[in-house]
């Protein structure tokens, strides 16, 4: 269930198409482009909080990589998917929920300070994601 109004349409982003899939989302390499941004700026922003002190961090590809497959979304790629893709596609399916109003950055947050690892965090938030987003493309 969408937890707020669809940021893309509020204001004005005509670039974030309609998706057909989850698969559609997940191969987006541009709104993986997107998603990296997006990505460091909600871990640094939850480490700052945790820290009591602003930092600014960046995510590899291994942690998105592994979380996706702790997450089991790693199934939904295809089989010779590498960890550079496999973090595009995390990073296009947190960026696409963000935009499209299926998870708020304060819950964004919530969910990211429950985990103090990394992996354990962006796994959470993906399995969050993935249960409100693939309900819109059920059938």
């Amino acid at each position: 269930m969408p937890t707020g109004t669809r940021l893309s349409g509020k204001i004005g982003l005509q670039f974030i198409r309609n998706y057909s899939s989850i698969s559609d989302i997940l191969d987006d390499h541009d709104l993986a482009a997107l998603g990296d941004a997006y990505v460091n700026f909600v871990f640094s922003l939850a480490l700052s909080k945790r820290l009591g002190k602003p930092v600014g961090k960046k995510v590899d590809s291994s942690t998105l990589a592994s979380a996706l497959r702790q997450a089991d979304l790693r199934k939904l790629l295809p089989s010779r998917t590498d960890r550079h893709k496999q973090a595009d596609a995390a990073e296009s399916l947190i960026v696409y929920a963000w935009l499209d109003g299926e998870i708020s950055l304060e819950e964004t947050l919530r969910i990211m300070e429950k985990e103090v690892e990394a992996v354990e965090a962006f796994s959470l938030l993906l399995q969050r994601i993935y249960k409100s987003v693939s309900q819109k493309f059920a059938t």
